[in-house]
C-alpha cells in the first residue's frame, strides 16, 4: 500500500480574499539605525513580514526589523494575515486589525476607577476575527500545545504544505478570518480544509500517509494467534490501528478553542505589561510624615534608564481622609499630596500613568505613614 498524505473530499468553494498585502521582494538593509520589533513576548516564528524598507521572516523570538514610523504587513507563507500594522517594539494579535488597534487607544476603567488597558484587552477577546486568527495561528504550531515558556513555532515544513494547499485548485485559495466563529470552525470551512492538508510530522512519517481504506482492511489477513508474524504482511489489526492514528493526527479548528486562545493572549499581553512596568519606579517608594505637617509633598515617576516621558497620569489615595492628592502633572511626571490625618494614620497613593508611545498603563503605589 502506497502511503501519501491524507486528502479530504471537498465541495468546490469560492473564497473572497478578505485580507491582502503587498509584499515586494527585498532584504533588510542591515543599517544600524533600524530597530528590532517582536511579535508577542515569547515570539511567533516563521511569519513573513514586509515594511517599506525591510522584509524577511520572523525568527523563533518573533523578531523583525523596521524603521520608526513604518508599518508592517504579515503573511504565513502565501496566506495574508494582516497589513498596515504600526511597527514597534512589541506587536500583538490585537494590533493586527484596525478596529481592535483603534479600540486599544481608549482604556477601560477598572474596579478602582482608574484607566486600564488590561480591561480593554480582555473586552476585545470577544472579537470574532481576533479569536479566529489566534486559533488558526495556534493550530499551525509544530506541537499541539504552546507551553508557557514557548512561542508559536511555524516551521518551514508546515509553511510549504500550507502553500501547496493554497495552490490546489480543489481547495480554497485563502482564509477569511472575518466570518463568524461557527462558520470559521465548521467541518468543511476553508480553515479546516487547509489544516487537514498539513502533516505536523517529518515527511517520511507514516502519519503523513493516506489512511488504509475500509476495503483494504477487510481484505487483509487477521493476525495469527499462534506462530510467527510475517514482517512483509500488513495484518487487519495493523491497518485498523494505522488508519485510526492517521485520522487522529489530522488537526481541526475545534481542538484549538476560544478559551485556549484567550489564555495564550492573556499570558503574552501580561508579559509585555510586566516588562514595561519594570522600567519605572516611584521616588520615594514610601514616606513617613509627622501629623500636622500639611505642607505639599510630592512623589515622582522615574525611569530606570532615561527620562520618564509620560502621555497621561492619574493618582488616587486609598484613604483620602488621611492623605489626599493635591495635584497631578504628566508633564513633570509628578503627583503632589497632603497629609491630613492623625498620628497612626496611613494611606497608599496609586500612581497610574501611560508612557509615551504605548497604549499600556503602568501602576505603582507609594505607602505613606503618619507619625
Amino acid at each position: 500500500m502506497k502511503l501519501v498524505h491524507l486528502t479530504r473530499f471537498i465541495l468546490p468553494l469560492s473564497a473572497a480574499i478578505a485580507l491582502t498585502g503587498c509584499f515586494d521582494s527585498g532584504s533588510s538593509s542591515g543599517s544600524d539605525d533600524t530597530r528590532t520589533g517582536q511579535i508577542h513576548f515569547q515570539g511567533v516564528g516563521g511569519l513573513t513580514y514586509q515594511t517599506a524598507s525591510q522584509s524577511g521572516k520572523t525568527n523563533t523570538r518573533g523578531e523583525f526589523r523596521y524603521y520608526p514610523g513604518e508599518t508592517i504587513s504579515v503573511k504565513v507563507g502565501n496566506l495574508p494575515i494582516a497589513e498596515g500594522i504600526p511597527a514597534r517594539e512589541y506587536v500583538t494579535f490585537l494590533e493586527f486589525q484596525e478596529d481592535t488597534r483603534a479600540a486599544l487607544q481608549t482604556p477601560a476603567v477598572d474596579d478602582e476607577g482608574l484607566n486600564s488597558h488590561q480591561v480593554r484587552e480582555q473586552l476585545l477577546f470577544e472579537n470574532n476575527t481576533l479569536m479566529n486568527l489566534s486559533r488558526f495561528l495556534l493550530a499551525l504550531n509544530w506541537t499541539e500545545n504552546v507551553d508557557d515558556d514557548e512561542g508559536i513555532d511555524i516551521r518551514e515544513r508546515v509553511i510549504n504544505q500550507l502553500n501547496q494547499a493554497l495552490d490546489d485548485p480543489n481547495l480554497p485559495n485563502t482564509i477569511d478570518f472575518n466570518v463568524s466563529i461557527s462558520e470559521f470552525t465548521a467541518e468543511n470551512s476553508p480553515a479546516n480544509q487547509i489544516l487537514a492538508e498539513i502533516c505536523f510530522h517529518p515527511k517520511d512519517d507514516p502519519l503523513c500517509g493516506e489512511p488504509p481504506t475500509q476495503e483494504e482492511i477487510d481484505n487483509a489477513d487477521d493476525r495469527p494467534v499462534d506462530g510467527e508474524l510475517d514482517p512483509d504482511v500488513d495484518y487487519k489489526e495493523d491497518l485498523e490501528a494505522l488508519r485510526e492514528r492517521i485520522l487522529q493526527s489530522v488537526r481541526n479548528m475545534d481542538e484549538f478553542d476560544n478559551e485556549q486562545a484567550r489564555n495564550y493572549l492573556r499570558r503574552e499581553l501580561a508579559a509585555i505589561t510586566r516588562k514595561l512596568s519594570r522600567q519605572y519606579y516611584l521616588s520615594p517608594e514610601d514616606a513617613t510624615h509627622a501629623a500636622g505637617d500639611t505642607s505639599i509633598k510630592s512623589v515622582k515617576v522615574k525611569k530606570i534608564r532615561g527620562d520618564a516621558q509620560l502621555a497621561q497620569l492619574q493618582a488616587q489615595s486609598t484613604r483620602p481622609t488621611d492623605v489626599y492628592v493635591n495635584a497631578e502633572s504628566w508633564q513633570e511626571a509628578e503627583v503632589e499630596y497632603v497629609v491630613d490625618g492623625r498620628t497612626g494614620g496611613e494611606s497608599e497613593i496609586l500612581v497610574n500613568f501611560r508612557p509615551e508611545g504605548t497604549y499600556r498603563w503602568v501602576r505603582k503605589q507609594i505607602r505613606i505613614l503618619i507619625d
